[in-house]
């Protein structure tokens, strides 16, 4: 992971700053400048468009009682568009662009939940196996609940009419088991 982001903050800027002067020296400062406020305006359009439509998909999602899993994923890389979009390259704004298009956002958002669904698999089996190696697991511990009278009550075994509240008494732990090693 740490590879990866040294990638994206050295190779990026680079390749963004090689491409703005290949441009500039192809049609001219001024209008690099230009194509690149032009590209930025039309990038914050299209993003506004494409979030709005995305928070009603939510909202209809939420009030239909659906799980919005990929209006969230949606709105998350329309979110990433914008900001590609915004930020002076033309690489990042192809990429933004890409992002906002729905056949090409559809594709994104595949890989995104599938990157996310075995990210949590990765790290649900983990926590598992952490699980299992604690000490102190198959400890039964048994217990009981009572209700009873939340004042000053001079028989505390009988409970009364009244406010009340829950006591609770805890047994004794059983051995547990040595625990297992995968």
């Amino acid at each position: 992971m740490f590879a990866l982001l040294a990638i994206l903050f050295l190779v990026v800027p680079i390749a963004e700053l090689a491409v703005i002067l290949l441009i500039g020296q192809q049609i001219g400062v001024w209008w690099t400048i230009a194509l690149l406020i032009a590209d930025s305006i039309f990038g914050s359009w299209l993003a506004r468009r494409e979030g709005i439509g995305a928070w009603r998909r939510f909202r209809r999602a939420l009030d239909s009682g659906r799980m919005p899993t990929t209006e969230i994923a949606d709105g998350a890389l329309i979110l990433l568009a914008g900001a590609l979009m915004v930020t002076p390259g033309f690489i990042s704004d192809i990429v933004g662009i890409l992002l906002l298009l729905p056949p090409t956002r559809a594709v994104a958002r595949r890989v995104l939940l599938d990157f996310v669904a075995r990210r949590a698999a990765r790290r649900a089996a983990d926590r598992f196996r952490a699980a299992r190696s604690w000490p102190g697991l198959g400890r039964v511990v048994d217990g009981h609940a009572d209700e009873v009278d939340a004042g000053i009550d001079p028989q505390p075994d009988v409970p009364t009419p009244g406010r009340s509240s829950t006591s609770t008494t805890w047994g004794k732990p059983e051995p547990s088991d040595p625990p297992r090693r995968l």
